[in-house]
C-alpha cells in the first residue's frame, strides 16, 4: 500500500509538472519533474528495496534538485533571467556530486534511507546550501509579490511548507512523505498557475 500511496503522489507531480511544460515556465516544471522522480524512486525502493542506484536517484531528485529549480523559477517570473544559467550551472553540479558521491552503509529494513547514514558532509552540505536559497528564493519572491498576486503566492508558500514539513517530519514513513509529496506538488501548481496567469 506504501508503495501505491509513493507512485500515485510521483503521478500527481508529473502530471502538473507537464502542465507547466505546456505553460512554458520550465524552472518550475522541472522542480515538479524532480519531485515527481522522488517519488517514483519511493515507490520502487518501498516496493523492490532500497539500494546505492535508488538511493542516488532519490537523493538528486528530491534531496539536491526540486527546491533549487522551484526557486529559479520564482526568480525567472521577476525577470531575473540569469536565475537560468545558474540554476542548470547548479543541475550539473547536483548531477556530478551523486555520480561521485560515495555511498556507505547497509539499505536492510523498509524504512527511507536517511542521508546522514549513507553520505558524507559534501553532498549532504550541497543540498542544504541548495534547497535553502531554492526556499529562499521562491518565499522571498512571494512575500514581496504577496499585493499583487495574493492567492498565488500564498498557495506557493503553503506548498512549500507542506513540502519541508513532509520531509523533516516523516523520517523513514512512506505514507508521510507520500502524502506530503501529492498535497506540495498539487499546491505549487495552482500557485504557479495563478501567479503565472496574472503574469501571462
Amino acid at each position: 500500500m506504501d508503495a501505491v500511496l509513493a507512485f500515485g503522489a510521483a503521478l500527481v507531480a508529473l502530471r502538473l509538472a507537464g502542465e507547466l511544460v505546456r505553460r512554458r515556465r520550465l524552472a518550475w516544471a522541472g522542480g515538479l519533474f524532480a519531485y515527481a522522480a522522488a517519488g517514483a524512486t519511493l515507490a520502487w525502493g518501498t516496493a523492490h528495496g532500497w539500494d546505492s542506484r535508488s538511493f542516488r536517484v532519490y537523493y538528486l531528485a528530491g534531496g539536491l534538485l526540486t527546491a533549487t529549480l522551484l526557486g529559479a523559477g520564482s526568480l525567472l517570473l521577476t525577470g531575473r533571467r540569469w536565475a537560468a544559467p545558474v540554476a542548470l550551472l547548479y543541475t550539473g553540479l547536483a548531477v556530478g556530486v551523486v555520480v561521485a558521491m560515495p555511498v556507505h552503509g547497509s539499505f536492510a529494513g523498509g524504512g527511507v534511507p536517511t542521508a546522514g547514514k549513507h553520505l558524507g558532509w559534501l553532498p549532504q552540505a550541497v543540498a542544504i546550501g541548495g534547497n535553502s536559497l531554492g526556499t529562499v528564493a521562491l518565499a522571498g519572491v512571494a512575500l514581496l509579490t504577496i499585493r499583487r498576486r495574493p492567492l498565488g503566492n500564498v498557495l506557493l508558500l503553503v506548498g512549500i511548507t507542506v513540502a519541508a514539513l513532509g520531509s523533516g517530519l516523516a523520517g523513514s514513513s512512506v505514507i508521510t512523505l507520500a502524502l506530503s509529496t501529492a498535497v506540495a506538488a498539487g499546491l505549487l501548481y495552482l500557485g504557479v498557475s495563478s501567479v503565472s496567469a496574472r503574469n501571462d
